[in-house]
């Protein structure tokens, strides 16, 4: 992971061979980016971007997941991305999302903790976690907040099902959609220097008026993390696990 600063412009660029997945150690270098960048006096807006052409983000490390073995070790996993969004939502500057491909899991909570997230058209979205015997609980906050409850379920049950990027744009998860990376990144330039150039007060206030109504959300978050961390250990999420992983 690497973190810059250009002309007013903070970026946290991630990657991970596995499809920019998300093992434990890179989601505390996350957070730990992000917290730090709403810090930094020369940074006035962030883009969050991952590395690649590939998928943006696959979510969850899959090897992390089959490797946990008890509930306190899996509570630990998920609260890297409750400390994850809650430094999003915390953040005084405005956080642009990059995403230029796929989406899974973890990566969609990410994705939906931005406050803007501009995508190409090969940009779909899946919440797998049922599939694997667990569910979206510490995400899901985040993605309802952005989508709505009925289309953050629907993601949710269908558990298999990609859903195109233009569903995502059209129900609020992606508030622009561009037809490749090329026309996605003349745009994030662009308003990515009309951002560094305002007014650092009253994007800072619009932000927390974004997020009013969250302020409960470290306790809401580390007790869905609790719960997933209890779940991932059950007898029918280690057959699902064993049974992906084969």
């Amino acid at each position: 992971m690497t973190t810059q600063v250009v002309n007013g412009v903070g970026s946290v660029i991630f990657g991970h061979p596995k499809g920019n997945s998300l093992p434990g150690a890179l989601l505390g270098e996350l957070a730990a980016a992000i917290t730090a960048l709403g810090r930094e006096p020369q940074a006035s807006v962030i883009v969050l971007r991952s590395e690649g052409s590939g998928a943006f983000c696959a979510g969850a490390s899959f090897a992390e997941l089959s490797a946990i073995a008890d509930a306190e070790s899996g509570t630990r996993f998920f609260m890297g991305f409750a400390n994850l969004i809650n430094a999003m939502r915390e953040c005084p500057k405005l956080i642009l999302a990059r995403v230029h491909g796929r989406v899974v899991g973890g990566g969609v909570g990410m994705v939906a903790a931005s406050d803007y997230a501009l995508a190409t058209t090969a940009a779909q979205v899946k919440l797998s976690e049922l599939a694997i015997g667990i569910g979206p609980f510490v995400v899901g906050p985040v993605i309802e907040r952005k989508i709505g409850l009925g289309n953050y379920a629907a993601l949710a049950i269908d558990a298999a099902g990609w859903r195109s990027a233009e569903w995502a744009h059209h129900r609020g998860l992606y508030a622009e959609l561009h037809p490749d990376s090329a026309a996605l990144d003349a745009q994030l330039a662009a308003l990515a220097r009309q951002l560094a150039a305002s007014n650092p007060e009253a994007t800072a206030a619009m932000k927390r008026v974004f997020w009013e109504g969250t302020e409960h959300w470290r306790e809401l978050l580390a007790a869905r993390a609790r719960l997933s961390g209890t779940l991932v250990v059950s007898a029918a999420a280690r057959q699902a696990i064993e049974r992906l992983s084969n």
